[in-house]
């Protein structure tokens, strides 16, 4: 049984191409030239961060920043220096195709375990060695494992009572196209062959339901689109879906619930886990984050270094914190995040990281995003407060709930805090 009618969301757009900047195609904001550096799983070596940390010096303003993809950001790229730097990248592994650098979107549950790990692998290469995969928007979003993002496509482990899949070769998947259980169902070792059949599906809907409008970025803009693109995937793979029963809640992580010490999954090892205070890391905390083997970076604009040694995990998290970064629970900076604001963005209306700064404390509530203009870049799937700015000061309201918490003026920061703070306990 594939999945009941959705009705298609279409947003009014000019072009086929979405906007979405990368190592080669640069974003021109206010404060110079922005380069994306797209991180699959949000997976980087501590040489490579080495590597990044360099060339924000040289290249850029001296700082990283995280995004709600879990990838990083170099702001203040010259125009005469954007070559330089695509090349700095390739030697350093993260620019590894000319033609698909936009298209490497996969994500995956920070603390991923080795099969989720192998599948991301084994998912960007294949994206990577598919040239007609090229053409996926910028936009569009793999996932492997439960992930606070609104995936395109993603596969999330199943619940066989036995532990094995459909053919008896390893833990059953369970397929989702555009949010949506579609009823496939997968052993590990199909996932990858499936998801890619899946973005070719995708174009090929895409294609098919072009009217005289920009063509879609994003599965859910798709007329019936889950239902359609799992129409051809099996079509193509010769599968077949099972009905689909009650969905099952999966207790989403907050971000709260990845920081200091942390137990990897079938490891020995363990990670420490930081938040990165408004998504900015700057040079001293890159200097002691390169020296871990292995970093992930989490939809939350936090960190782990991962892959340390239990005995010396205490000290690395002493560490991070002497260096500016929450590592405890109730830090202020917890679930508080802002989109870039002034004076790197041309169209916002107020400076909203250092008005985050300023009224940051300690909330056990909703996570809050500021933002300073209606586009609300960098906004956080779920439910959130929304602080945005407006010629008039911030508006302040609940975001995938009701309307309006309310207002508070710009000049009025401290109370603006405390209208902030109230939102989020509601």
């Amino acid at each position: 049984m594939i999945a009941r009618s959705i009705r298609a969301v279409a947003p009014l757009r000019q072009s086929d191409t979405d906007a979405c900047p990368g190592a080669l195609r640069l974003h021109a904001a206010a404060d110079g030239l922005l380069a994306r550096v797209r991180l699959p799983a949000g997976e980087l070596t501590g040489d490579q961060l080495r590597a990044l940390r360099e060339l924000t010096t040289e290249f850029g303003d001296g700082f990283l920043e995280l995004t709600s993809r879990a990838n990083f950001q170099v702001r203040g790229v010259r125009t005469e220096d954007a070559e330089t730097l695509a090349a700095r990248l390739r030697a350093a592994g993260l620019l590894p195709s000319e033609t698909h650098d936009a298209v490497r979107n996969i994500a995956a549950p920070p603390l991923a375990g080795p099969t989720i790990r192998a599948l991301t692998a084994r998912l960007d290469s294949a994206i990577l060695g598919d040239p007609a995969l090229a053409a996926l928007p910028g936009k569009f979003l793999f996932a492997l494992g439960h992930v606070p993002l609104a995936a395109d496509v993603a596969a999330v482990p199943g619940s066989l009572a036995d532990g094995s899949g459909p053919d008896g070769s390893g833990p059953e998947f369970v397929i989702r196209l555009g949010g949506h259980d579609v009823g496939l169902r997968v052993a590990a070792g199909r996932v990858v062959a499936v998801l890619i059949a899946a973005a070719h599906a995708f174009l090929a809907e895409r294609s098919a339901q072009r009217g005289a409008g920009a063509a879609a970025w994003r599965l859910r803009e798709l007329r019936d689109g889950p239902a359609r693109v799992a129409a051809r995937v099996c079509a193509d793979l010769g599968l077949s879906t099972v009905a689909v029963g009650p969905a099952t809640s999966v207790e989403p992580l907050e971000p709260g619930d990845l920081l200091g010490v942390l137990a990897q999954p079938d490891s020995p090892l363990v990670s420490v886990g930081a938040l990165v205070p408004l998504g900015r890391l700057g040079p001293v905390q890159l200097k002691v984050l390169e020296k871990a083997p292995r970093l992930v970076v989490t939809p939350w604009r936090g960190i782990l270094a991962a892959d340390l040694a239990p005995a010396g995990a205490p000290a690395w998290a002493d560490r991070l914190n002497a260096a500016g970064l929450a590592v405890a629970p109730d830090s202020p900076w917890v679930g508080v995040t802002a989109c870039a604001g002034r004076p790197g963005c041309a169209k916002s209306l107020a400076d909203v990281r250092a008005d985050a700064a300023r009224t940051a404390r300690f909330v056990d509530g909703l996570p809050v995003h500021w933002v300073g203009c209606d586009r609300a870049c960098g906004s956080p799937a779920g439910r959130h407060v929304q602080v945005r700015a407006t010629p008039d000061g911030y508006a302040v309201s609940h975001q995938a709930t009701t309307g309006p918490a309310g207002h508070g003026g710009a000049d009025g920061v401290r109370d603006l805090g405390e209208l902030v703070a109230e939102a989020r306990r509601s």
